[in-house]
């Protein structure tokens, strides 16, 4: 594997310094005849999309080869470490590609029969079923297991949770003993206690969480990843939902009020990770776009990038631009903590230690 070197301003630290790629790996000591790539620029650990799904298209499942696709799509945007957040096929094929981003497996969505897309999760007969699977898939995972928490109940007309509280508990519990963490889907306001007091370690979307509710999330660590573009999917699900008017019209509330909601969110000092969502209603290669909409909901420039850069690396335990680490940065001509739109254009791309155009 080509040796490189390379020169700039490192972030998050902001300092100008040298590093050498050698095996793949970043290290500080001089590498002979190495390839100099930048002498002047910004090094930036490689984007993570903290909620994605390489392996899900419009019509549900993909195919592996599909999958790889849209893992390069991201890729060729920055994405260089994705966690997934449920998926209907086994990618761990995709895991051995060096040319593909790092994947973080959290397994199948777990689900009640007819509550959730069909085809897409393990859809279990009885909430009983709940704990079992969760430690089934806190085994067969990178350390994630994914509820489903809330989804619309045909019967009730509007959003509902898909767990009786214990249950929750009992489940959290024992993908815990496991040594994984778990987060959920969560639209509504009603499975949100649920969830909370169960001891959930994230939240997906939680659109509807109060200002309570996040002061609780910024005590107790659980982290939020409020997956702003596909919000922007809310209306138009409302207007093909004229069956159920009650759930068209929470859906157009929590469309309009998300943007408030995390921007308390942030303010509360809640862990406010980037994730695009992508596969299915969003396509693939959208976190610059994500990115941009925590900026414009309250966080700076530089927290909205540090939220799928370094501070979701940290969260997710991967290295970013450290000695000894995978050589999985970015390389910019100009400051992207000044100017969120220079993320959409890396002058390099470096994935396990190869440059990418």
């Amino acid at each position: 594997m080509e040796a490189l070197h390379l020169a700039g301003v490192v972030l998050p630290d902001g300092e100008h310094r040298e590093l050498w790629v050698s095996g793949g790996r970043i290290t500080t000591e001089p590498v002979a005849g190495a390839e100099t790539v930048v002498r002047e620029g910004f090094l930036v650990p490689g984007l993570v999309d903290a909620h994605c799904h390489p392996g899900i298209g419009v019509g549900g499942a993909t195919t592996l080869e599909e999958a790889a696709e849209q893992a390069i799509t991201d890729r060729d945007a920055g994405t260089l470490l994705i966690r997934d957040c449920g998926l209907p096929i086994d990618v761990r094929p995709l895991q051995e590609r060096a040319d593909l981003p790092r994947i973080i497996r959290a397994g199948r969505h777990l689900a009640l029969h007819k509550r959730y897309i069909p085809g897409l999760g393990i859809e279990l007969e009885d909430p009983s079923e709940l704990p079992k699977a969760a430690a089934e898939q806190a085994r067969d995972g990178d350390g994630w297991v994914k509820l489903v928490g809330d989804w619309i109940d045909r019967g009730a007309g509007d959003l509902a949770p898909l767990w009786p509280d214990d249950v929750l508990a009992e489940a959290i519990a024992a993908a815990h003993a496991e040594g994984a963490k778990v987060t959920a889907h969560v639209f509504g306001q009603a499975a949100l206690p649920g969830l909370i007091d169960a001891g959930i370690d994230c939240l997906e979307h939680g659109t509807e969480l109060s200002p309570d509710q996040l002061g609780v999330l910024a005590e107790r660590g659980i982290a939020l990843v409020p997956t702003l573009i596909n919000i922007e999917n809310f209306p138009g699900i409302a207007d093909k939902a004229g069956k159920y008017p009650v759930y068209a019209d929470h859906m157009r509330a929590l469309h309009a009020g998300v943007g408030e909601m995390v921007s308390t969110a942030i303010e509360a000092g809640v862990q406010v990770y980037a994730g695009s969502d992508a596969g299915g209603m969003v396509e693939h290669g959208r976190l610059v776009d994500e990115i941009e909409a925590l900026h414009k909901a309250g966080m700076s420039a530089e927290q909205a990038l540090a939220s799928a850069s370094w501070a979701a690396r940290e969260w997710l335990g991967v290295p970013g631009i450290a000695d000894g680490a995978s050589a999985d940065l970015l390389v910019y001509p100009s400051d992207p903590r000044q100017d969120l739109a220079v993320l959409r254009h890396p002058s390099h791309i470096v994935l396990r230690g190869k440059i990418y155009a």
